[in-house]
């Protein structure tokens, strides 16, 4: 009898919560963004649960609109270190951009967090969406859309290859003979590409789990086509069971186009849990955290996706108005979603600006509920596993370990141990092999 499909997942952790006013909430803890004891309990709750691993965003870019947790917070790699040390079989991951980043710098330092925490790196890999970010990083301008995207295929690439610098066997450290490494087995790159040069070799040897576990979250075209070639998880954010199924299909089948086994490729949508003991309290919860937001606070908060708009001039109880293609170089699903959601529902200002702060999705309700939500999600080849999302932490991410976890592990749907102490391996994906070694088993075949 086959073994039953197991879900994976991740928790995305943000200071208070994904809510931009979460930190007025009253079991918030306001300054959590920068409170390393705060982001220490939670992972090591999250641990204790068996998740497969912790989620950390950043972004390069903020102003007086940004939201609060973004306008201070731990640069990520640094924050992976501190709970490397805190941690034992939990996966480490985090978002490092391309655009303003060194190929070599940034192999080598997920290399040093895959080594610190015995193989359980991941690295979230963005373009940037912000088109302030250019200012910061002595940039004459952002780069485009679709050419970021370009520029990051490369990058990866290269990153990928630094990692192979050393066969895993190179190290021999023979004290009597004086032989520390066999010269053979180390490798330089020799990258000359459109956008960069890279020698090699990287100054680290590979990790235990081969190289970080590799996440995207585009969903725009460039995106998709990115993400299906290169990423081992892509984090999503589709809102209905029918939109990820969707969503799911295109990226198998263009992993699979890409010579890719689609089952290495997972599909963990964002889950955004409000868990109540009636539907009518998951429902007050929720209506309590929406309240929190005021509306300038809101409109700021819709405006960021659109390279900081200002959205004072329009009516806010008009229809949401026709922007075009302004937003597109930013981020570019996430805004055509706003509008076509804006125009099919025929929403106004107001209410796409509340609508943004605090969306509704399906995973509102009891435990039993929620539980029967994302089993549905599962079952029906809408996702993989899920990212949670908290409104509010640490209340929502408390709510789903005490309450609707344990569901999931009575229905056999999530594990009760860890399979493994390094991520890919909780994940269920092969370790890579080096790609010099595999070229020297296929010649001596």
């Amino acid at each position: 009898m086959a073994e039953q499909r197991k879900m994976r997942l991740g928790a995305f952790f943000s200071g208070s919560g994904g809510n931009m006013a979460s930190w007025r909430h009253p079991s918030a803890v306001p300054d959590g963004a920068v409170n390393l004891e705060y982001y220490q309990g939670m992972t090591r709750k999250a641990e204790a649960a068996k998740l497969d691993f912790v989620f950390f965003g950043d972004g390069l870019y903020i102003s007086e609109k940004s939201h609060p947790n973004f306008l201070v917070r731990f640069e990520p790699l640094t924050l992976l270190a501190a709970l490397a040390m805190d941690t034992t079989n939990i996966g480490l991951a985090a978002t490092l951009s391309t655009t303003y980043s060194d190929p070599y710098t940034v192999a080598r330092q997920f290399s040093s967090i895959d080594h610190l925490s015995n193989g359980r790196a991941g690295w979230n890999i963005v373009t940037s969406p912000l088109e302030g970010s250019a200012a910061n990083y002595n940039k004459p301008e952002h780069p485009q859309h679709d050419l970021r995207y370009r520029m990051a295929g490369e990058f990866v690439e290269i990153t990928k290859g630094l990692w192979d610098s050393w066969e895993d066997d190179a190290f021999i450290r023979n004290k009597e003979s004086g032989v520390f490494i066999d010269p053979s087995k180390m490798h330089r790159l020799d990258h000359k590409g459109e956008f960069y040069s890279v020698q090699g070799p990287l100054n680290i040897s590979r990790s235990k789990q081969g190289a970080p576990v590799l996440i995207q979250a585009g969903s725009s075209e460039a995106g998709r086509c990115f993400a299906a070639k290169v990423a081992d998880a892509i984090f999503t954010g589709q809102a209905t069971s029918a939109d990820a199924a969707g969503f799911y299909k295109d990226i198998k089948t263009r992993a699979k186009e890409a010579g890719r086994d689609p089952g290495e490729v997972l599909i963990l949508p964002g889950c955004s849990p409000i868990v109540g003991d009636t539907p009518e309290e998951a429902e007050a919860k929720y209506q309590e955290i929406a309240n929190l937001v005021v509306i300038d606070d809101a409109l700021n908060y819709l405006g960021r996706y659109f390279n900081d708009m200002d959205f004072s001039p329009y009516d806010l109880d008009e229809p949401f108005p026709d922007l075009g293609d302004f937003g597109r170089n930013g981020w570019e699903s996430t805004t055509d979603r706003i509008k076509q959601v804006a125009k099919e529902e025929n929403l106004t200002l107001r209410e796409m600006a509340i609508r943004s702060t605090t969306p509704r999705n399906e995973f509102i309700g009891t435990p039993t509920q929620v539980a029967d939500t994302m089993q549905s999600w599962f079952e029906k080849n809408a996702a993989d596993g899920f990212m949670l999302v908290p409104s509010v932490l640490p209340q929502g991410f408390n709510d789903f370990v005490d309450h609707v976890l344990p569901i999931l592990k009575e229905r056999g749907l999530f594990r009760t141990e860890y399979e493994s102490d390094t991520l890919r391996g909780n994940l269920g994906l092969p370790k890579p092999e080096n790609r010099y070694s595999k070229q020297a088993g296929e010649k001596n075949a």
